[in-house]
């Protein structure tokens, strides 16, 4: 073979190779460029996980930290519940939120410090023991309290009650609960009241799901100033 054809041949098998290299350099380009794209593009629909706080109020043996045990994972609930001591702070999760939920006890002695977190929250959790029908004049007083405050009173906070113990056959319907709270009155903030069973778990997931919904309301009301009209609810 003469050199003349030789060196033919190489320059179309360099050339050749220079464009193989130039479609993998264009390939790598276009894929780095994709890539780029696709982590903007994740970047812009990446949703930051809720925070929220609650306080859980609500007399002694009303059955708040029974409540909170059924919303926690399975590895970290408690089998014995007993009396909480000032506060707890507890963290679960439910419809990708992440909650905080401060258990306060509802013992007389520890009912004022209460007012101390009201600041802090996002949203209320009430449990009312429907079948201590005794007690619900101090239910409604103690709720009175928290409605009146300067801390609470003047801000858009949503109120979830749960008519805990309904399985009981001496417990209140919902209706007659919120009649004897005179929850009607409630006009500036959302609510909500269900019938629960601490014990069973009946009623609280579709109570926190409401809570958690309202919530996200009321952040959005705040950042763009506007105050929304809510009208208060009650199951039948």
């Amino acid at each position: 073979m003469s050199h003349g054809v030789t060196m033919v041949i190489r320059r179309r098998f360099e050339r050749q190779n220079i464009v193989k290299v130039l479609h993998i350099v264009k390939f790598g380009l276009q894929y780095s460029r994709n890539m780029g794209m696709l982590h903007n593009l994740s970047d812009l629909i990446k949703v930051k996980r809720d925070k929220m706080t609650i306080l859980v109020l609500g007399l002694n043996n009303s059955g708040k930290s029974t409540i909170i045990n059924h919303f926690k994972k399975s590895s970290e609930q408690s089998a014995i519940m007993v009396p909480t001591v000032g506060f707890l702070i507890e963290q679960f999760y439910n419809m990708g939120v992440s909650i905080k939920a401060i258990d306060m006890s509802g013992a007389t002695r520890y009912r004022n410090l209460w007012e101390h977190q009201f600041k802090n929250c996002q949203g209320i959790i009430y449990v009312i023991d429907s079948s201590d029908r005794m007690r619900f004049v101090v239910v409604k007083d103690e709720l009175d309290l928290v409605l009146q405050h300067p801390d609470f009173c003047n801000r858009i906070v949503p109120i979830l009650f749960y008519g805990n113990k309904s399985d009981l056959e001496d417990s209140l319907s919902n209706v007659k609960i919120a009649a004897a709270l005179g929850l009607e009155n409630i006009k500036e903030k959302p609510w909500h009241i269900c019938s629960s069973n601490a014990v069973s778990g009946e009623g609280l997931d579709e109570g926190v799901q409401w809570l958690v919904q309202q919530i996200r309301f009321a952040i959005m009301s705040n950042k763009k100033g506007k105050k929304l009209k809510f009208t208060s609810k009650d199951n039948k």
